[in-house]
């Protein structure tokens, strides 16, 4: 079976070609970009001839789908700009393409660092996540973030790792939360959720003490305390705006 990775790029001339080195052994390398300004898309056609632009942004789910459905063959590995394929997942990947897969998607075990640490607590490992899939048989959901694969039938589990470069430093995580809570409360919005009066009191605390203790952060120490802070201001950031955009649409 041929395989095709689909990555989509904005702007990431400084991670994107260990990010392509790592996947160069594919049968096609497909990249869509939002319209970068720096050499995101030089760097790219070092590797691959099949390198679009597609500046009208659709969401994370969305353009991603209109990258796989430009690769030419059926199954896709897709990685982000910021993620590595290991050695081990590469040959685990081969193995299995040169058979028909069992299952319509497969899930691989992301490493998730924060600048050169890994951070093995705080509910961030093991990260499995679903990045092997047939198109003819699953697709990305079109949410505007935290989208996900969606198959028909039972995922197969992959071993090998995929290592995801997430966070530059702390200051990036906390910048880029803030982001994050906006279009996850637009998500919701959309949905057609609503806030409690609850949410927003008891969701951050909650938060807060599922990284820290249910999930070990202590163990990250100074790391893993700035994690449950995060995560519980991420919350309520993100009910906060969910309670302002209803408010607006009541209005």
């Amino acid at each position: 079976m041929k395989l095709s990775v689909t990555i989509i790029t904005f702007n990431e001339e400084a991670k994107i070609s260990d990010c392509l080195e790592s996947v160069r052994w594919a049968d096609e390398i497909v990249l869509v970009d939002s319209g970068s300004a720096d050499r995101t898309l030089d760097i790219a056609r070092e590797f691959t001839a099949k390198v679009f632009t597609e500046k009208d942004w659709l969401g994370y789910g969305k353009q991603k789908n209109r990258c796989a459905a430009l690769a030419a063959n059926d199954w896709i590995l897709n990685v982000d700009a910021d993620e590595i394929v290991s050695t081990e997942l590469r040959e685990e990947i081969q193995k299995l393409m040169s058979g028909p897969p069992a299952h319509p998607a497969y899930s691989v075990v992301r490493r998730n660092y924060i600048g050169g640490r890994w951070i093995k607590y705080s509910g961030w490992h093991p990260d499995r996540i679903i990045r092997l899939y047939n198109k003819k048989s699953a697709a990305f959901s079109e949410s505007a973030v935290h989208e996900g694969i969606q198959a028909d039938g039972k995922t197969g589990l992959l071993n090998g790792h995929l290592f995801h470069k997430t966070y530059d430093s702390l200051q990036d995580y906390f910048s880029r939360q803030d982001h994050y809570s906006t279009l996850s409360a637009m998500d919701m919005a959309l949905a057609g959720r609503k806030t409690r009066p609850t949410d927003l009191a008891f969701r951050p605390m909650f938060g807060f003490l599922k990284s820290f203790v249910l999930k070990r952060g202590f163990l990250e120490g100074y790391y893993g305390l700035a994690l449950a802070y995060g995560q519980a201001l991420y919350s309520y950031k993100k009910y906060a705006k969910l309670r302002e955009l209803n408010a607006r649409a009541n209005s």
